[in-house]
């Protein structure tokens, strides 16, 4: 058996372990999809241990009596490390680490890991190392452990924090997290200007949100690569891999449909279950970006037989960021997997397949049904001496027919409420 000193972050093999409490529903697919976050950070699931409880045990999150049948099943596997499946207090993870006299993380720390490897922007990896500094303060003495059983490898170092960092004590971790928040305070002011002026155009927001890996970039694409998407960061297509939180960052693109009408489409971090509190308080400024939608798109992966549970994790992440009351459209994505007819509309219901981009069109049309609800039809003359008037219709406006008269311009256009209102003076039939 080869020494933890001398493996490299590949060759990881992970015993995860979980307390079942008081019998819940959920209990298995959360098992599963902690390996899923293992394998997302590189690691090898090599065995796996549970037990039901009806609290979890205070020393150790586990009973004393399986701490021995978990040393025994670690030893026996040839594993390298345990990851447990809840967030573990400082004292738990030093008594495991004492005892079992191996390297243990938590399921915190495996996604603080994910967000640090996939963090592009400035204001992501912010978010990420608050959050890491955040979560390691309490627990310095048994992280410092955790480095001297281990080199390298995932939860290794904080991934973003480093040895040098869990050396600092305690006062310089809290001036550091000080400092960063201050810098990710200037961060967040200019995306809450971004989001004012976007309000000051009255552009209608349509935000992505589901499941990590259901497919919310792929559609985002798909609707860039039909109706284009202007954006404010270089390319106009957003990064998509099947993969557990491929982005973190929010993307914003401006969708241009044929008859002028134009929304903007948000995509923005993932969810999973037990998603850590750390990281919803760092992430808070981008998740504010759903609060702000006046529609949410929430994306389902149909092929997976447990999107139910998905649909619920959702749901109980968008509570915990006080989002409650925004009109939700489900787009059940990868249909084409699951031998499922599509397209298919059933009400505020879209099934579909994003990547073989069929039904697409459909989900367009269900969003107009929703955003576009304030558009009047209605004729308006306009004297030849306000050309400007019409100029700007023909640019925010649907215009259908256009007439040349003795007094002026007749158009016959759709248009938004506050357009209406605003040249309501030469309205003269409104259908």
């Amino acid at each position: 058996m080869k020494q933890p000193e001398q493996l490299d972050i590949l060759e990881q093999r992970a015993v995860i372990v979980g307390v079942n409490l008081n019998h819940q529903q959920d209990f298995d697919y959360s098992m599963e999809e902690l390996g899923n976050l293992a394998e997302a950070c590189g690691v090898e699931v090599v065995g796996q241990l549970t037990q039901n409880m009806e609290r979890v045990n205070k020393s150790h999150y586990i009973g004393t009596g399986k701490v021995g049948e978990l040393s025994g099943l670690y030893q026996g596997l040839e594993a390298n490390l345990i990851i447990f499946n809840d967030e573990l207090s400082p004292s738990q993870l030093r008594n495991l680490e004492s005892d079992l006299d191996c390297k243990v993380i938590d399921r915190t720390i495996l996604i603080l890991d994910i967000f640090e490897k996939r963090a592009k922007t400035r204001e992501a990896q912010l978010q990420v190392e608050v959050a890491q500094l955040q979560y390691m303060l309490p627990r310095l003495i048994g992280l410092r452990e955790s480095l001297g059983r281990q080199s390298g490898g995932v939860g290794t170092k904080n991934k973003g924090a480093g040895e040098t960092r869990l050396e600092l004590d305690r006062r310089r971790i809290e001036e550091k997290i000080t400092a960063l928040n201050k810098e990710l305070e200037s961060l967040v002011f200019q995306r809450q200007t971004q989001r004012k002026q976007r309000k000051k155009n009255a552009l209608p927001v349509v935000s992505l949100v589901g499941y990590t890996n259901a497919g919310k970039s792929t559609i985002m694409n798909a609707m860039i690569e039909k109706f284009g998407g202007a954006g404010g960061s270089g390319e106009k297509s957003v990064f998509e891999k099947d993969m557990l939180f491929a982005t973190l960052e929010t993307s914003v693109r401006n969708i241009q449909l044929e008859d002028n009408k134009s929304f903007l489409l948000t995509d923005t971090v993932g969810f999973v279950s037990k998603l850590p509190h750390h990281l919803v308080k760092a992430f808070r400024s981008t998740l504010e970006e759903v609060a702000e939608a006046d529609l949410l798109i929430h994306v389902v992966d149909y092929a997976n037989e447990k999107y139910g549970q998905l649909i619920q994790i959702t749901e109980n992440t968008l509570k915990d960021i006080g989002v409650t009351d925004i009109p939700t459209l489900f787009a059940y994505n990868k249909c084409d997997l699951a031998g499922h007819t599509i397209p298919e509309v059933q009400q505020n219901s879209i099934y579909l397949a994003a990547k073989p981009r069929i039904g697409i069109d459909e989900l367009v049309t269900l969003i107009r049904g929703f955003i576009f609800k304030d558009y009047v039809q209605c004729q308006m003359l306009i004297p030849y001496d306000r050309g400007q008037v019409v100029s700007y219709l023909n640019e925010q406006a649907d215009i259908l027919e256009t007439e040349y008269e003795n007094e002026g311009t007749r158009l016959t256009l759709e248009c938004r409420q506050m357009d209406y209102e605003k040249y309501r003076e030469f309205v003269i039939e409104t259908n």
